[in-house]
């Protein structure tokens, strides 16, 4: 039997390689800049994901990556949690979020659904919407005839040339979250995009 970890960190995304830079796997890119950044490696399959295990601000933690496309993701965080024995409010979920900007990013301690797929998936099969969340803006901020089309085609020149910082951004917030807890990490951490007239909730 697998021993207990102290947290669960799920990155949303869709497997293979067609989607791998497009917006709706920023989820993904950024469980793979925190396994780069605490020397762990999201490799091994487990309960409908690819998991790595290791230390994370001196926490025991299981990174995953759900591998059976973003709709149906909550299976595997149901079974991930339940393996490790990780209470809900210690689940970390990170995705990609088309109601704010690129670049934004908006950590909570729990909240609805807001009509994403995936995080719908996970409130269904946990039976709860109390965990953390971290969401990163997905939005280009002009008009979009197909939000979906949008966030299923690679990402642009421009936003490839600001990934990296942003990545990092995320990685350093959930880093933080592990340590000191998330409402210290939203203060610290959530921010919005440089132009952006979005409006605190």
């Amino acid at each position: 039997m697998e021993s207990a970890a102290d947290w669960l960190i799920l990155g949303l995304g869709n497997p293979g390689p067609e989607y791998e830079s497009t917006p709706h796997n920023l989820g993904f890119l950024a469980a793979d800049r925190l396994a780069v950044r605490n020397s762990i490696r999201i490799s091994r399959p487990d309960s409908q994901a690819l998991v790595g295990i290791g230390a994370i601000s001196g926490s025991r933690v299981v990174l995953a990556k759900p591998q059976t496309y973003m709709n149906l993701s909550g299976g595997a965080a149901r079974l991930l949690a339940a393996k490790y024995s990780v209470p809900v409010d210690r689940l970390v979920v990170l995705y990609d979020d088309l109601d704010l900007p690129f670049e934004s990013v908006r950590i909570r301690p729990k909240g609805s659904a807001a009509g994403h797929n995936g995080m719908k998936s996970l409130v269904s099969s946990l039976g709860s919407q109390d965990f953390p969340r971290v969401r990163i803006g997905a939005h280009p901020g002009h008009p979009l005839p197909s939000g979906k089309d949008f966030l299923l085609s690679p990402m642009k020149k421009a936003w490839r040339e600001e990934l990296d910082s942003l990545l990092d951004y995320v990685a350093q917030a959930v880093e933080f979250l592990i340590a000191e807890g998330v409402e210290k990490a939203m203060t610290r951490y959530n921010r919005r995009a440089q132009g952006s007239n979005e409006e605190e909730e």
